[in-house]
């Protein structure tokens, strides 16, 4: 899942004629040092020496856009080109070390080059890379510790499906195993969701500009999400009768409702590219109730939620349901790429060969992402994001009470966003890109998601400490205060 609306917004903004500073950066007095670290290790704090881009990144960032298409992204908005890393730390070809809140789009959840990591795919080099869907020792290690990943109530009774190595080729595979379960061709979604930039899972996608182009299916009923924040009702969550799936029950009830009984329900438990926005538990758990009570089998997206992003090892956990489907990739393979579900067997309808790939039998993946499990376990990974998790939206909040453009701080364990409002005539997407630049800048890289990009999200690495999470907070706080002194300045008066 590569794509992002609120980097989208955000290119389109500052590479088509939008209110965006593009010059490149100044220098600044970020200094260096270094901190111990767990078995003796040495990590250094952020350091920025350079303009960004520094002249060996500009080298190779002209050597991409002459060769590469227009379509990328990640480079446009953060203008750097990658050399190593290290822990929390991303340096860059010119040497300036920075504090990396993007961590491959929530991929490197034990952070850049973990020794334990390298070391289990550096092994399996040694016996074998790709096995198709041929039985390995790598591959039976990496379905045991699958499974016991999930709730005990759920390990016997689940299947495990290996995918192509995206979390849209997941997506892909879990509509096929719910249309052959089902005979049914149509889907339920939401408003704000992101399942992939296929052709079929744009589909099922929420962002609109997915659906004008030529010739793209529209296969999906898309639904109100619990976006309390800016409820799409219009509603304020202590007075409402949680009416945004009240009016999914009552369409999916009404024989005169026009929206025929679907395939599956597909849902994010926290909407990631639509803004870190997390569902509302009672949301969750009616809509549960309601796919039990049609027989509709319910698909829970957590490609970017699983692995313990939000504090357990799958997000649906904190809600109290047991979903049909699971669809799994990104932090999975240890930084190799995998991608699988995980479903009921009640569902396993599928004849031999009705869903295959080349690219499912990834060793590297099977043998890293195995012991990355056990890494978490043993290192209480799971307690450090809600640990460190809280600490870092604690701190989020306390810049929100200083600052009244900004308008809500949400999320999940180490899934976090900020929502930020206008300026005066700066939108709160290009509000956004002035705080991402002037903190990339001083050394924090992270990305912006939501409606028009006006989220600041943030996925650091699950092990991040809390002195890391504190650096982070300094920065962020710096670079919110810059952008209210200009725009203090450009208004001519207070802005806090």
């Amino acid at each position: 899942m590569a794509g992002s609306r609120g980097v989208t917004a955000a290119v389109h903004r500052k590479f088509n004629g939008g209110d965006v500073d593009a010059r490149p950066f100044s220098v600044s007095g970020t200094h260096c040092r270094e901190r111990a670290r767990t078995g003796g290790e040495r990590r250094m704090n952020v350091r920025v020496v350079t303009e960004i881009p520094g002249e060996a990144s500009k080298r190779l960032l002209a050597e991409q856009a002459a060769v590469e298409s227009s379509a990328r992204a990640y480079p446009l908005l953060t203008p750097i080109a990658i050399s190593h890393g290290d822990g929390a730390y991303l340096t860059d070809a010119d040497g300036n070390v920075f504090l990396d809140f993007l961590t491959g789009a929530g991929v490197l959840v034990l952070g850049h080059n973990n020794q334990e990591l390298l070391r289990a795919a550096q092994a399996q080099l040694q016996v074998s890379t790709h096995g198709l869907d041929f039985p390995t020792e790598a591959k039976g290690d990496f379905s045991r510790e699958l499974l016991r990943m999930l709730p005990e109530a759920m390990r016997g009774k689940t299947k495990i499906h290996f995918c192509g190595p995206t979390g849209a080729d997941g997506v892909e595979a879990a509509v096929k195993l719910c249309k052959t379960y089902t005979g049914r061709s149509g889907f339920v979604s939401f408003h704000g969701g992101f399942h992939g930039s296929t052709q079929s899972t744009l589909a099922l996608t929420g962002l609109r500009a997915s659906k004008e182009l030529p010739g793209n299916p529209s296969v999906s009923s898309f639904f109100p999400y619990s976006y309390c924040h800016k409820c799409p009702l219009g509603l304020k969550p202590d007075s409402c009768s949680v009416n945004c799936i009240q009016y999914l029950e009552n369409m999916l009830n009404d024989p005169n409702g026009g929206t025929p009984k679907p395939a599956a329900v597909i849902l994010e438990l926290v909407q990631g590219e639509g803004g870190v926005i997390p569902a509302r538990p009672d949301y969750v758990r009616r809509l549960r109730d309601l796919t039990y009570e049609l027989d509709i089998p319910l698909i829970v997206d957590e490609v970017q939620t699983g692995c313990g992003r939000t504090g357990t090892w799958y997000a649906f956990e904190q809600y109290g349901i047991e979903p049909d489907v699971i669809v799994s990739s990104k932090g999975l393979g240890g930084g190799h790429p995998v991608s699988v579900i995980l479903y009921n067997e009640r569902l396993d309808g599928w004849k031999p060969a009705a869903h295959t790939g080349t690219f499912r039998g990834n060793q590297l993946a099977f043998a890293a992402g195995a012991t990355q499990i056990r890494v978490m376990e043993r290192d209480d990974v799971l307690g450090n994001v809600r640990k460190v998790g809280s600490h870092l939206e604690d701190g989020l909040r306390r810049l929100q009470e200083e600052h009244d453009f900004i308008g809500d701080v949400r999320g999940l364990g180490l899934m976090l966003g900020v929502e930020f409002g206008p300026i005066g005539t700066w939108s709160a997407g290009e509000v956004v890109d002035r705080v991402r630049t002037a903190a990339l800048r001083r050394g924090l890289i992270f990305e912006p998601a939501g409606r028009g990009g006006c989220v600041a999200r943030l996925l650091p690495p699950l092990n991040l400490t809390r002195e890391e999470a504190d650096e982070a907070l300094e920065i962020l706080t710096a670079a919110v205060s810059e952008v209210a002194v200009s725009a203090e300045s450009l208004r001519g008066h207070d802005v806090r």
